[in-house]
């Protein structure tokens, strides 16, 4: 007989390992969504034109903080995590430096043209990359890999697998001490390539992809704010992911990849790729976490495997997620426009606990 879900679920505070909160108006308007629920976030550097170096990095920062403040809450509450934006010409001295600032984590690789704001990402990573590659080996600063080729020969779900046998294992063979974040996985060979591969490596897991298959983005009709990259997949491989994340591994852990767009952004010919998750990530992943009868391993894939691959202190505050609805808003602001949120007019079974 199984166990009766809690009432309430009290949780270490969790971070957010992956997380889009653009610039101006619009990082305003996001930024305490996050700041809500979650004590640090690894922020992208996919702006325009990218953070490619530690200054522009700390620049943003700032521009982070200053938000946070013009949303009234507490610098305290929550601390940006930088990253640099890898290109085909990032020099090891970049790297170096950027990591000596103790603020800047990460370095992200794109792919050239694979996602949003991506144009200036890499061509060649192994042919024009290894001496930033070999720097952050070095210091141990880990690599943020968008897994997915280019290649419009690969069929588009078919480019996170291809990406494995064409990226990572060279990668990894060739650098087999430089930590690995495969971000927003997507499939099942992704789940067992990380689960099953030697050295530091890890993967950030998104709530959509947890609930939903692709089937989600066509009911009822083309559904333009269902549309991301990766693209949601097949249901075998959300139930890899289902079973991946609930597992208590420590090799996967929480990122949102929650991205801001307009709504006309959205709603257009050639539409942006992003979920905004950011307003209801913990009831979404509550809701994922229970619908797997795993509640009990929200926290360890929430709250303490990033921060143990990362190196960094697990956080000393909590969150509760209480068993009451929560309705998701058919639309919030964005500066002077407006965003869909992921799931917008539907009820979710947990709500987070307002202080």
């Amino acid at each position: 007989m199984s166990e009766p879900t809690p009432q309430t679920l009290t949780i270490i505070r969790p971070d957010d390992w992956h997380l889009h909160l653009r610039d101006g108006a619009a990082l305003e308007s996001v930024i305490a969504d996050t700041a809500r629920q979650f004590q640090r976030a690894v922020v992208m550097p996919n702006l325009q034109p990218p953070v490619t170096t530690g200054e522009q990095a700390l620049e943003y920062r700032e521009r982070i903080l200053d938000a946070l403040l013009k949303a009234g809450l507490p610098a305290q509450s929550f601390t940006p995590l930088m990253t640099l934006y890898l290109t085909d010409n990032t020099p090891a001295d970049e790297i170096r430096g950027a990591h000596a600032t103790g603020v800047i984590h990460a370095v992200k690789l794109y792919p050239a043209g694979a996602t949003t704001n991506s144009d200036a990402g890499v061509t060649d990573l192994l042919g024009r990359c290894t001496d930033a590659l070999e720097a952050m080996q070095d210091i141990g600063m880990p690599l943020l890999v968008h897994g997915e080729v280019t290649d419009p020969e690969v069929d588009l779900f078919d480019r996170e697998a291809v990406f494995i046998d064409r990226v990572m294992i060279p990668l990894r063979k060739r650098f087999p001490e430089l930590k690995v974040v495969f971000e927003h996985l997507t499939t099942k060979e992704g789940v067992d390539y990380v689960s099953q591969a030697e050295g530091p490596i890890a993967a950030t897991i998104t709530a959509h992809h947890l609930l939903y298959n692709r089937n989600a983005i066509f009911q009822g009709g083309l559904r333009p704010h269902w549309y991301c990259l990766p693209v949601l997949k097949r249901e075998l491989h959300r139930k890899a992911l289902v079973e991946a994340a609930t597992s208590g591994s420590p090799r996967f852990f929480l990122g949102t990849d929650s991205a801001p767009h307009a709504r006309g952004r959205k709603e257009h010919a050639c539409g942006c790729a992003g979920c905004y998750t950011a307003l209801h990530a913990m009831e979404l992943y509550a809701t994922a976490f229970e619908k797997a009868g795993r509640l009990d391993k929200l926290e360890a894939f929430a709250s303490l495997n990033g921060p143990a691959f990362y190196g960094l202190p697990v956080n000393t505050g909590t969150l509760t997620l209480e068993k009451r609805s929560f309705n998701i808003p058919e639309a919030v602001p964005l500066g002077d426009d407006e965003l869909i949120p992921l799931a917008a007019g539907e009820e979710l079974g947990w709500s987070v606990r307002r202080a």
